[in-house]
């Protein structure tokens, strides 16, 4: 028999975004479940995080910091989303980050916040923990979390469709009511076990899709788990075409593309060709290496062409003083060295690679979706304040704002609400199939990642979105009777949900015939 779990809000994923609502609706007197696929709560997107945060610079204001963020968006920013930002973000960061759970960001030897200039940024606002900010928050988070007596946290558990009455209730007759969201079938990963989880509330808060892709920053995880469920539930998905492929990432044979953070740029590091000289001012001769994301990262995919090489350099050791370096990037540095690459002595082989989902399951100021009762919040979300590029360090504060606003929006409903009962949805079966062949998993998920790094990467072409569109949809015909065949396990979850996602995205690059931001068609 499935087991059941009755809670008053169901939260899948918990980096800033999920943490900072399932902290807030805990303490507003919610009973709150939080459901992360990892076994370890702290693996998100949030965690591997390095820059910073925005806060408040010296003689700044929410319109310049408005103005910074529309201009990198290429002006196809929500003004509403972008405005609410400049207003509660640095508010809120200081009441929750700095008041509430006491992240501890790096500080001037005066004792007050060391401030930071990145990337589109017209002067330092950005607050940080050298270069692992995203990882101090989290940290913090978790611990508070575990130690709230209304917050169930359930590692290793991975959500497998979202609960909606018009798909799923053993009363046919509501098909005929509004779409509605009443929990999630979850995968006790251990145990092999599938859960009914009924919620009056379900917060989506997934993170990213960049393992869609060959090359990406992101952890394991970010596999388009949420939009991809949210697609299927029935809610409005936008702005996918807008996937922002980070400039610089590590590039080694036989090396994970890790992150080198914008804040490296932002302390002076130039992008270098093997002769060691700059080639940003070519692009942008006013930003240059500070340029948006999108420009620079376009920059660098022009010169692979234009010189045949198959990484451009991030020149450290050059332009910064060594004492600084491994001061303010320690884990960098470390990261680098453990690849045999010194950054205080050479350069650092650094290619693009996809890191962060400017569109998503649409969502209004509090957060809500098109579907009753379901919320997005943080990278699977689209608020629109992203527009068509992201500013850097905004993703962070995003998860914040929207995180609090929707467990403010929740806790006000919240008393008036019946409960969802978990038996009038039926239990889950699979007796009979058989283990999925992991060796198809792989093949499969390896093809699809070729095909959007290829066809649907940082340069699109009509010819290549056609290809990819009618290989990504005869492939997802096969996967979808895998999944029907097969028994469930976390990778097979994720294969339907990358082969879902990749053909969402395909399909918005295809009908966006502008480029715009980090969607380039040629």
């Amino acid at each position: 028999m499935t087991e059941c779990i009755e809670t008053d809000v169901l939260i899948i994923g918990c980096g800033i975004a999920g943490c900072t609502a399932a902290l807030e609706l805990a303490e507003g007197g919610a009973s709150v479940t939080v459901v992360t696929r990892s076994q370890d709560p702290n693996e998100s997107n949030t965690y591997y995080a390095q820059g910073g945060i925005i806060y408040r610079g010296i003689n700044d204001s929410e319109d310049s910091l408005a103005e910074d963020i529309i201009r990198a968006g290429a002006g196809n920013c929500n003004p509403g989303a972008v405005a609410i930002l400049a207003k509660e973000g640095p508010d809120l960061l200081r009441k929750i980050l700095l008041e509430k759970i006491a992240v501890r960001f790096d500080r001037r030897p005066d004792g007050e916040l060391s401030l930071a200039l990145e990337g589109g940024h017209s002067l330092p606002r950005i607050v940080h923990a050298t270069d692992s900010t995203g990882r101090a928050i989290e940290v913090e988070f978790i611990k508070a979390l575990r130690g709230h007596p209304n917050i169930r946290l359930l590692a290793g558990h991975t959500a497998i469709d979202l609960l909606t009455p018009s798909h799923h209730s053993l009363n046919r007759l509501t098909i005929y009511d509004p779409p509605s969201c009443v929990g999630a079938y979850i995968l006790n990963r251990s145990e092999s076990r599938v859960i009914r989880c009924a919620a009056k509330k379900t917060v989506l808060a997934t993170g990213g899709l960049g393992q869609i892709f060959l090359r990406t920053t992101n952890p394991a995880g970010a596999r388009g788990d949420g939009i991809a469920m949210a697609n299927r539930a029935g809610a409005r998905v936008i702005n996918t075409e807008f996937v922002q492929f980070h400039p610089t990432t590590f590039y080694l044979t036989g090396a994970p593309n890790f992150l080198i953070s914008e804040a490296v740029r932002g302390d002076g590091a130039r992008l270098t060709h093997s002769d060691g000289k700059p080639f940003m001012q070519n692009y942008d001769p006013e930003w240059k290496d500070l340029a948006p994301r999108d420009i620079v990262a376009r920059s660098i995919h022009h010169e692979l062409l234009r010189q045949d090489v198959s990484n451009v350099y991030l020149d450290l050791c050059s332009y910064i003083p060594i004492h600084r370096i491994t001061g303010h990037f320690p884990n960098i540095y470390k990261t680098c060295l453990t690849y045999g690459v010194d950054i205080t002595r050479e350069p650092v082989p650094v290619v693009p690679a996809a890191h962060y989902s400017c569109g998503g399951v649409w969502v209004d100021e509090s957060g809500q979706t098109t579907i009753h009762h379901l919320y997005a919040i943080g990278e699977v979300a689209c608020t629109g304040l992203h527009g068509a590029n992201r500013l850097a360090s905004t993703s962070l504060l995003e998860g914040l704002v929207w995180g609090y606003r929707s467990a403010q929006d929740i806790l006000k409903i919240l008393p008036g609400q019946t409960a969802p009962s978990a038996g009038d949805i039926p239990p889950w079966n699979d007796d009979g199939l058989e283990p999925p062949d992991p060796a198809l998993i792989s093949q499969d998920m390896s093809y699809i990642r070729h095909i959007m790094w290829n066809y649907v990467g940082l340069v699109r072409t009509s010819s290549r979105l056609k290809r990819a569109i009618r290989e990504l949809r005869n492939l997802e015909v096969e996967i979808e009777h895998f999944y029907r065949v097969s028994r469930l396990n976390d990778s097979l979850i994720g294969l339907r949900n990358v082969a879902r996602t990749a053909v969402i995205l395909t399909f918005a690059a295809w009908e966006n015939k502008v480029s715009m931001g980090c969607h380039y068609r040629e």
